[in-house]
Order: structure tokens, then sequence, then C-alpha cells
């Protein structure tokens, strides 16, 4: 049995029908040739496009040269309502403060002090399944993005998501997703600035919303932290700490837009890969014993401790190997800042230059067996070498997701605490077929059954 994966279009199809697919679905709106190529040009009247898989391409952009690849501003268009200037969206020597300041809150002693948080929030998603645990299909990934929402709002803001504001944001968040906001005119067509974006209506509504909740947030954070009354978490310690080169911390319009980018990336990054986790598991059951075997005999009854996470090691493949075969994030676009050659093709100055973790992590001649789920693939040659060649779900160099050791904790973490008190089985009437957006979720949902253990 393989997982599921979207049937590809066919080679070549006119641009109106590709804009159709793409926006239907990205990953189906792409060739199957895809899967084998080194790399692949794409030609549009307003810009060029080039998809690169070979991992020399790969780390010349995100390792060896990345200011001269800077994050394409064509994909962020429909994301700035919500996002602002946030560390996601921004380049050059902005992007350089920003990381300056975020970075020293998800450093290996500070994820220690989170995990207590990650915990609380496993025990709630394990207690709020109780009830859904009698063998009737269940859409889990509306569990999951209630489990990550409560991971973001216990470490971010020492706030369990049962919290009114909390809940709020959360129940805001989903009726942002649901206007697609990623897909914009500027997207595909080359506009200049002061040309108006056409962001739906919808929004623009729910993102000044969420926006409000959260400057309520930070606004009440800071007057805590002026009253010396503060929770030590990871909120306290971004709005504390100082630019090491200028003295400056952020301002409260500038926390905004950083609390907006942790929501978006913390909470539907992480929902979206313990999702397919559960379904990989149901759909292979000899492996879902298997972790929660490892499950009972590491956490036992009692509250996980961090100590425990490095035994949680089958979790951790199975996790790992989930975000091969579903990188939430499916691919992600930069721009050459200069004329460029790549594999002695002639790349001008403002080419879109695509770099998709869904092929690299699906690519024929790098990847034995590429479409299987095998967790054990990583105690392998192939597998060892494919991981640090050709394996990116949070990105690379530089620009790597400042949150991918947080991601790697949670996302384990939470795996076994619900594989330990429950079985999850498929629908068979109801399978999951993988559709991106903004990332990959399911087209008509995740169905399972759940019962306890």
């Amino acid at each position: 049995m393989i997982p599921p994966k979207p049937p590809a279009r066919a080679d070549r199809v006119s641009l109106w029908r590709y804009l159709r697919l793409f926006r239907a679905d990205i990953l189906s709106a792409q060739p199957a040739r895809l899967y084998r190529a080194w790399m692949a040009e794409f030609r549009t009247p307003f810009f060029r496009s080039y998809l690169c898989n070979d991992p020399a391409l790969i780390d010349l952009v995100l390792k060896e040269r990345p200011g001269d690849f800077p994050k394409s501003e064509r994909v962020s268009e429909g994301l700035r309502p919500l996002l602002g200037r946030s560390v996601f969206v921004t380049n050059g020597e902005e992007w350089k403060r920003q990381r300056r300041i975020i970075d020293p809150a998800f450093e290996g002693g500070r994820l220690r002090d989170t995990f207590p948080a990650m915990v609380a929030a496993g025990q709630g998603a394990v207690a709020r399944l109780a009830a859904l645990a009698d063998g009737s299909p269940r859409e889990i990934e509306a569990q999951t993005s209630h489990a990550a929402a409560d991971v973001i709002f216990r470490t971010l803001f020492s706030l369990p998501i049962e919290n009114a504001t909390a809940a709020r944001v959360f129940s805001e968040f989903k009726a942002h997703q649901r206007t697609q906001p990623v897909l914009n005119l500027a997207a595909f067509i080359p506009l200049p600035r002061w040309f108006p974006r056409f962001h739906r209506r919808e929004t623009r509504a729910t993102a000044r919303r969420i926006r409000a909740l959260i400057e309520g947030l930070v606004a009440q954070r800071m007057a805590e932290i002026e009253a010396g009354r503060a929770p030590d978490d990871l909120a306290t310690k971004i709005m504390t700490t100082p630019d090491p080169e200028t003295g400056a911390r952020f301002t409260t319009p500038e926390m905004v837009d950083q609390v907006a980018i942790f929501f978006l990336a913390g909470h539907e990054t992480s929902a979206s890969a313990l999702a397919w986790a559960l379904y990989l598991l149901a759909l292979y059951p000899d492996w879902q014993a298997r972790l929660a075997a490892e499950a009972e005999a590491v956490l036992g009854t009692s509250a996980p401790e961090f100590g425990d996470m490095g035994r949680l090691k089958l979790a951790r493949d199975v996790f790992r190997e989930t975000l091969r075969l579903y990188p939430p994030v499916p691919m992600m676009v930069r721009e050459a800042a200069c004329p460029e050659r790549f594999r002695g093709r002639a790349v001008a100055r403002g080419a879109q230059v695509v770099l998709s973790p869904w092929h690299l992590h699906r690519h024929e001649r790098l990847w034995e067996r590429p479409d299987d789920f095998d967790p054990a693939r990583y105690g392998s040659e192939n597998g060892r070498d494919c991981l640090r060649r050709a394996y990116m779900p949070f990105s690379a160099g530089p620009r790597v997701c400042t949150g991918a050791g947080f991601a790697m904790i949670e996302g384990p973490l939470l795996l076994a605490m619900l594989v330990g008190a429950y079985r999850f089985e498929t629908v068979p009437e109801r399978p999951a077929m993988p559709v991106a957006h903004l990332t990959v979720r399911g087209r008509d949902g995740i169905w399972l059954r759940i019962s306890r253990r």
C-alpha cells in the first residue's frame, strides 16, 4: 500500500489551464516529470520560474549565497494583511535584525523551559479525544489544529486554548484560512507597489480582527513586563531581548507581526504534520503498534519529562518520515537578485527560483522507494545521505525555520501521547488525498476512527 499522492497534470497545458489547476491545488498542478528532473523551467508572459531539485543548486540558493536569492515578494503578497512585516516576508537587514531578536527564544535551553507547556497541551488533546473515541468516523485535522493552537498559546503567552482571547484568535484564524489568502493577483503578474492588491474583503476583515486580538495580548504583556510580573515564556523572552547590534527591542506593532507568523507557522504546519502522521499510522497498523509500545515503555502513566524525548526514537522517525512525505510547506520561492547560470542555463535577474520539498522528498533519483512510508529508512545509508542532501521540511541555511527544533520536540511528543492513549483506524469510504494551498492538508479532511487502547 502506497500513501496517497495527488495525480500530476499533463506535461503541457495552457497558462490559463495551469492557473485554474494552481488555484485548485498547487501539487496536482505540477507535471510528473518534476519527480525525476534536476531542474525545470516554466515560462509565462510575465516572468520565468525555475524549479530546482539538484542538491547542489539548493545548497547554492539556501546556504552558500542566500543573500543573492532573497524571498520572493510575489508569494507573500497574499499574506500581508495578516503578517505585515513579519520575519517570514522580510529580506536583507530588516530580516537580520528580526532574527537577532527572535532566535535566542528558541535556543536549546529555552526548549526545555517550554516543555511543560507542550505536555499540558498534549494532555488537553488526549482529554478532548476521550469524547470522540467511540469508533465513529472523526475528522482529525480539526483536533490536531486545536492541539497545535493550544501549544502555541501555552508556550507563547502562557494561556490555554480555553482562554477567551485564545479561543477567539483560533476561531478567526480558521475563518481566515477559508479565504485562501495566499492566492493573489500579484503572485502571477508583476504589479507596481502603488497598484491595489485586491485582497478579498473576508481576508482583510479576518486579518484585522486577528491582529486586533493579538495587539491586545501584546499590550497586556508589555504592561506585565513593565510591572515586573510577566511569566517567563516565549513572548516575554522575545519582547525583552534587545537587538545586540542596536539595543532596540520590538515595538508593539512589530511584535504583533511576529506573533501572527508564530501562530501561522507554528499552528498551521504542526497541525498538518500531526494529522498526516496519525493517518499514516492508521494506514500501517504494525508501525502504530510499535509506536504505542514505545510510548508505553517510555512515558508509562506519568507526565512526560524533557529527558524522555531522546528515548522516543520511533516517534521521532515516524514524524520525520511524515514531514518527508507530506511537508507542510510544499514549495518555497526565492528570487534571483542578479543574473545567474543554473546547469548551463541562463537565469535572468528577477527570475523566480522554486525549491520544492514536496518533489525533493519524493525524488526518484535520490530516495529509495520514494513514495513508501518507511520510518526505518533513516537507519540506512541512503536514508542518512538523503537526510543530509535532500530533506528540508524547515528550509535550510540562515533562513531555516527558527522553530525547527521546537517542532521536532512538539511533533513526536504529541504523537506519542495520542497513540499511547488511542488506536487510530482509517475510514475506507473517506480516503484522504493531499491538497496544498497554504500548507498540505486533506482535500476533504482526514477522517479516522478513534478508540481507546
